[in-house]
């Protein structure tokens, strides 16, 4: 019987101490639920965080999350046949002969460099110059992820607290 109890408590759970860490500072931030509370997997936010340096890393989360979701719409658009008119360059190449994904890019049919630099140069024109975090004259940062710059007002500047949430 002995060895029997003995073999129970090399299964019973060892007790765990409560931990603070600089992440707890987070914790009542938008997104920090139960049971994972604020989730950090790659501890970019471990250390001395300042929350200037949270709310960038924010930011550049829900930027980057928008950029996939239009990727990802393209790639399934252009799978599915559905290409723009017209042609793409001078010399009567269409949208459509070009083949879809990373194929358009890469191979013997990819679009040509000069199309690619232009393309590259124009992502890079909107990066830096229009795909700015203030619209409609707001101070950047006061609604993290807006990105329209005036373009499309469905008035969120004019909703209370708990409507925005």
């Amino acid at each position: 019987f002995a060895a029997a109890v003995a073999s129970d408590a090399a299964f019973a759970p060892a007790p765990v101490a409560k931990t603070t860490t600089s992440l707890s500072a987070f914790e009542d931030e938008l997104g920090a639920q139960p049971p994972l509370g604020f989730f950090d997997p790659f501890g970019m936010l471990s250390g001395d965080v300042t929350q200037e340096r949270f709310d960038r890393l924010r930011y550049v989360e829900i930027k980057h999350g928008r950029i996939c979701q239009l990727a990802f719409l393209g790639q399934i658009t252009t799978r599915a046949g559905f290409h723009l008119s017209g042609d793409i360059d001078y010399s009567g190449d269409s949208f459509d002969s070009f083949p879809n994904g990373l194929a358009a890019l890469f191979g013997p049919d990819a679009i040509p460099q000069a199309g690619f630099a232009q393309i590259f140069a124009f992502v890079g024109l909107l990066e830096l110059g229009v795909m700015k975090d203030s619209a409609n004259g707001a101070e950047p940062g006061e609604f993290v992820g807006d990105f329209r710059n005036g373009a499309i007002d469905f008035g969120w500047d004019t909703f209370d607290e708990e409507t925005k949430l």
